[in-house]
């Protein structure tokens, strides 16, 4: 057993943590919104005052924040506090930049750290199945991967300090793009009178497939999982899908690669979310592309 300080229960951190608790770690979270700890203490995690209290005999700080500011001033809390040698898994999805200033932070007090951003959404977190796309020291991600695979259905380590991030948003990227892809091919299709099963049936089994039809198709029916059987309701929000299309922008800018379809796909989820509807499942772009949101 481990004894975790897990630090942003929010929609994905909670199950992670809850995950850890069904492995036999004691974790110790907190998160400045009430119903969060709430739901965390009905999780078997044992609920602190603040994040430094939650740091008491952790071997290993977790934290699931919003942006790479919220985790540097994080660290900049509770760094001073924890004992030396403890590790570090931030799992936040932010900008490359902040990720080496937060492992810099760590290695300047002592600690080992990785940055282990995740995809797989609150169903992942949920089912323990999320891909760790980690970045680091081997030592360090050594350490890690016993702490992550509970939570985890594939772990991978990307390299040294900041790779984690920059797989995230690259893979974002793609995903981005393929579902905007995905979504101009099935308007077309109704527009041309092909059902929606006839495009699944052809697309899926040919060279069209891709995560974005087979497993999370945008349009009811074909894959009975997918979020368009819910009205969209979300496992990874379209103001979310914006904000890794940025951070992947802000990425290719600072490197000078040309993303030109990446820079495409951020304005048109930028469109979507100013049009109200940053809480639809980024696979609702397809209404958006239908011209059925004002």
């Amino acid at each position: 057993m481990t004894t975790i300080a897990f630090i942003g229960l929010g929609n994905m951190g909670n199950p992670m943590a809850a995950n850890l608790v069904k492995a036999g770690h004691a974790v110790q979270g907190f998160d400045l919104v009430p119903e969060n700890l709430t739901v965390a203490r009905e999780h078997g995690v044992t609920v602190m005052a603040d994040a430094i209290a939650a740091l008491e005999d952790a071997e290993v700080v977790v934290t699931m924040l919003p942006a790479g500011k919220h985790v540097l001033a994080v660290y900049g809390e509770i760094i001073g506090q924890a004992a030396k040698g403890t590790l570090f898994i931030d799992s936040s999805t932010i900008d490359v930049d902040s990720a080496r200033k937060a492992h810099a932070i760590a290695s300047e007090a002592g600690m080992l750290s990785i940055d282990a951003p995740v995809s797989g959404g609150v169903g992942g977190a949920e089912a323990g199945t999320l891909t760790f796309m980690a970045g680091g020291s081997k030592d360090a991600f050594d350490r890690a991967e016993p702490i992550l695979q509970p939570m985890a259905g594939r772990i991978v380590h990307c390299g040294d300090a900041g790779a984690g991030q920059a797989a995230k948003i690259c893979n974002n990227m793609i995903l981005g793009i393929s579902m905007i892809g995905v979504g101009e091919a099935f308007v077309l299709a109704e527009k041309l009178g092909l059902s929606h099963q006839a495009l699944f049936d052809v697309a899926s089994t040919s060279s069209g497939q891709c995560w974005s039809i087979n497993t999370y198709c945008p349009v009811p029916g074909p894959v009975p999982t997918s979020p368009a059987n819910r009205d969209y309701k979300p496992g990874f929000a379209a103001a979310l899908m914006l904000k890794d299309l940025k951070l992947a922008q802000e990425a290719a800018q600072g490197a000078g690669a040309v993303t030109p379809l990446g820079a495409e796909a951020m304005q048109l989820y930028a469109l979507f979310n100013a049009l109200g509807h940053g809480g639809t499942d980024f696979s609702g772009i397809i209404k958006f592309l239908r011209g059925d949101v004002g």
